[in-house]
């Protein structure tokens, strides 16, 4: 299966001399999808936390090299979800997707 979607990445950068503020930027990808699954949480709620491991391939620019640290969501299925790991396999990137993002997204 095929993937088109946009990454989030968090950066800090130094708005004036010793203030740091973290932004937010989106930048669109193409890869494949590479595992589809999903997994219920504990039971011990009133209503299960669905969390989705689905596994994202995207080909990776210079851009992605060197800020996969800072990878927070990717949107799927018109949602972000949060990317819970990221494994680098030059020149791919595979994200592992889980939860809902529910945190800040560029203006």
């Amino acid at each position: 299966m095929k993937f088109y979607g946009n990454v989030g990445y968090r950066i800090t950068t130094e708005v004036r001399p010793g203030v740091q503020m973290p932004t937010i930027t989106e930048r669109p990808y193409y890869g494949d999808i590479q595992r589809l699954s999903r997994r219920l949480g504990p039971d011990n709620k009133v209503n299960a936390d669905i969390t989705i491991e689905n596994q994202i391939s995207i080909v990776s620019d210079p851009f992605a090299l060197d800020h996969f640290q800072n990878i927070i969501y990717v949107w799927w299925m018109g949602t972000p979800f949060t990317v819970s790991r990221v494994e680098v396999e030059f020149p791919r990137l595979t994200l592992t997707i889980g939860e809902v993002y529910n945190g800040e997204r560029p203006a």
